[in-house]
Parts: structure tokens; sequence; C-alpha cells
């Protein structure tokens, strides 16, 4: 015998209803949380102490210009952003925290690796905002890398 029949009609339009006030709830939470990179989701400024950074503790693998060397892939372009399309940067921010630099992994504060991922979304030509990128990453988690701008998929 199914439980549905069991269950008093008034009961289940009840419950019924709270699912789908919750599931609308939620969605409404995340639209209004979820940014995209297109957002401005980091500043000038921050892009530019990043910039700094990446010369000293990544650009010896890296290359210069985000371009990759023999052993280490590009940060910009079309193979890295198909990499990470779809992704949050909050993952993008953990796995430079959690990896590097190669040589001593884990070793920069949140604040120079966020400076530092300030400077890779510029380089990929992402707008600067007017809020510097978090360093935590449940925040980042909120924001979607996104290779194009939704309107130019179209």
């Amino acid at each position: 015998m199914s439980t549905s029949r069991i269950v008093c009609p008034t009961i289940r339009r009840a419950f019924v209803k709270d699912v789908a006030v919750g599931g609308l709830l939620a969605l409404a939470a995340l639209a209004q949380t979820s940014r995209s990179v297109w957002d401005g989701v980091y500043t000038r400024d921050q892009a530019k102490r990043g910039e700094a950074l990446y010369s000293t503790e990544c650009a010896a693998c890296h290359g210069l210009t985000l371009n990759g060397g023999e052993m280490a892939p590009a940060l910009t372009g079309g193979e890295f952003l198909s990499n990470w399309n779809g992704l949050t940067v909050g993952d993008l921010f953990d796995r430079i925290r959690r990896s590097m630099p190669a040589d001593r992994p884990g070793s920069l504060n949140r604040e120079k690796n966020a400076d530092i991922l300030a400077h890779i979304l510029s380089m990929n030509q992402f707008p600067a905002g007017p809020q510097e990128l978090d360093h935590q990453t449940e925040a980042l988690k909120q924001i979607r890398i996104e290779a194009a701008k939704l309107d130019e998929r179209k």
C-alpha cells in the first residue's frame, strides 16, 4: 500500500506547498548571491598587487604573461578558460592556495592568493569592479567562472 494514500490530503497539500516555497526561496537566494567573473569581482589596485606577487611567486613556472611553461599550464586563454568554465572562483582559489607555489605549496597567505587570483582574472580580460576579491573560499564559491559573458553566448 502506498503511503501517499494514507496521508491526509490537507497535510499532503501543506507539505507540497512548503517544499515549493522552500525551493523558490533557495533559488531566490542563489540568484541574489551568485555572481559571475563578468560582474567586476576584483579591483584594479588588487590586480596590480597581484601582478607584483605573480612576478615573484608564479612567473618562473607559468610565464610572465601567464602563457604557461614546460611543466606549468597557462593561466590565460582558451584552454585555461575551458578547464575552469562552469566552476567557481573558489575552486580556483583553493587549487592555488593548496598547491602553489609548486616548490612551497600553501606558503602564501589568503590575501596574497586573492591578489594573485585578481591578476589572473585581469589578464583573462574579466572586468574590474569597486570591491576587492574576497579571500574566503565560501564567498568565492558564489562567483562562477564563465568563459563568455551570458549575453555574448546567444
